[in-house]
């Protein structure tokens, strides 16, 4: 499994090309042959995915039960506007317009790239500070909310 790390200050250029920085693409070692796609994320936000991650997804996706209204919903928003990229010879990706807009990115904007283990969320530097305004009060509390019951069987117990 792919594990990135990191949180990296961007920009896109005029022509929404962004620079992928270099000790991203050092995680990435086959990203030049293999290739990344991009999608909306759940927020604000969109996501780069190395492109086996994305073919397993969709692999997963397509063992739902496409006879269910709510999984074709769920797989027509998820996949809405995917795009494969690819990197130019300087080591940029061309970030789709659509998609920009989409998420309330502009061109020359400042950007964050948050790597979410085998994933990277792109942000709009001010949506992304933002979003930690409305840090929790009390993170631990989260913290065991969301993690403190993991060893527990799917019976609950």
């Amino acid at each position: 499994m792919v594990q990135l790390l990191g949180e990296f200050d961007c920009k896109l250029d005029a022509k929404g090309r962004l620079m992928v920085p270099s000790s991203l693409k050092k995680q990435l070692p086959n990203v030049e042959d293999e290739g990344l796609v991009i999608n909306r994320g759940f927020e604000k936000h969109l996501v780069i995915y190395p492109k086996k991650v994305w073919e397993s997804m969709v692999e997963e996706m397509s063992k739902l039960n496409q006879y269910e209204p709510k999984t074709r919903a769920f797989i027509r928003y998820f996949t809405r506007g995917a795009t494969s990229l690819t990197l130019d010879a300087a080591g940029r990706v061309n970030l789709p317009k659509s998609l920009l807009e989409s998420v309330g990115i502009e061109i020359s904007e400042d950007l964050v790239l948050a790597c979410q283990f085998d994933k990277v969320e792109v942000w709009s530097k001010k949506a992304y500070e933002a979003l930690f305004d409305e840090e929790p009060e009390n993170f631990a509390f989260l913290a065991q909310e969301v993690m403190g019951n993991k060893n527990r069987g799917e019976d609950g117990k």
